[in-house]
């Protein structure tokens, strides 16, 4: 498969007027996982079309968007240009209200996901971190009996969670205070490649999850997008500052003091789920020896 960036999709991306060039950047200087500061460049556009180039650490094969817009640039962004973006990539309507249909499915299957793991009367709290419009939280409330929070920094996806009757908080989970609340399940479902400080996430769901609680996430897979489109720009794209495969994400957990305890790729192979229970963090927890090489020369290889 060809990179899918054709015609029609450029024009119906033009028309936004979005001008990327002109949004405030920073650069990424530290690798939020292991400290590096020696990058290697890997794309120069994501698959938009947009001049957003990818770097990857050569201490553990994180790869990032470097510059990467700031956060009150992601804000506006989220706030009026994501969703149309999405839409015009695909070339239909995706919304605040379009969207959840493909929710709710996602929703049953999390919670097939989590159901062997979490207990009636011992589990009632539930956080979803980049809840989006509240579905998850909604069905695992009707399915598990569980207090659903929701934190997202999309307005118009937060008014259809709190539609919903979900406590609703908006705004970006790295500013987010918890004002000393815990939770007894926390989930970050199609998140983790939008934050833009993983390391602080997790530390901080880490310790606001309750005794005997689970905390369960999932990645899209750079690796395999990439390798099913033929081209690493076609895995890139300016709504996920981080692009994580499992050797990176599952440095994140250990660093974190997360334990995998089940492992679970979608039906069409893009997504990988971890259900994880929390441990002692491994703070020098690190990708395998060899990885950003050999990572490097794998994504490399697609361009020729």
């Amino acid at each position: 498969m060809t990179h899918p960036r054709t015609p029609e999709r450029a024009a119906r991306i033009a028309a936004l007027r979005f001008d990327y060039p002109a949004q405030e950047t920073e650069p990424v200087l530290r690798c939020n996982l292991c400290g590096g500061v020696r990058w290697t460049p890997l794309t120069r556009r994501d698959r938009y079309g947009f001049p957003a180039p990818t770097t990857l650490c050569e201490g553990c094969g994180l790869a990032v968007l470097n510059p990467r817009m700031t956060a009150a640039a992601y804000a506006r962004f989220y706030a009026s240009v994501y969703r149309p973006l999405v839409s015009a990539y695909h070339g239909r309507r995706i919304d605040a209200r379009t969207i959840q249909a493909e929710q709710w499915s996602y929703a049953e299957k999390m919670a097939r996901l989590l159901e062997p793991f979490v207990s009636e009367g011992l589990h009632r709290t539930f956080l979803d971190v980049g809840g989006s419009t509240g579905v998850v939280a909604a069905h695992f409330a009707r399915r598990f009996g569980w207090r659903g929070t929701v934190i997202d920094p999309a307005p118009d996806e937060v008014a259809e969670a709190r539609a919903l009757g979900i406590e609703s908080v908006e705004g970006f989970v790295e500013t987010w205070n918890p004002g000393g609340r815990t939770f007894d399940v926390i989930g970050l479902f199609q998140t983790i490649d939008h934050l833009l400080d993983v390391r602080a996430t997790l530390d901080k769901i880490h310790a606001i999850l309750a005794p005997g609680g689970w905390f369960v996430m999932d990645i899209v897979d750079f690796r395999f997008v990439a390798h099913h489109n033929r081209s690493v720009e076609a895995a890139t794209k300016i709504d996920h500052p981080y692009a994580f495969v499992e050797e990176t994400a599952e440095a994140y957990l250990a660093r974190a003091g997360f334990e995998p305890v089940r492992k679970a790729r979608s039906a069409d192979g893009h997504l990988v789920a971890y259900v994880c229970r929390p441990v002692a963090p491994r703070p020098d927890a690190m990708t395998p020896p060899g990885f950003a090489a050999s990572f490097r020369r794998e994504m490399e290889s697609l361009f020729l």
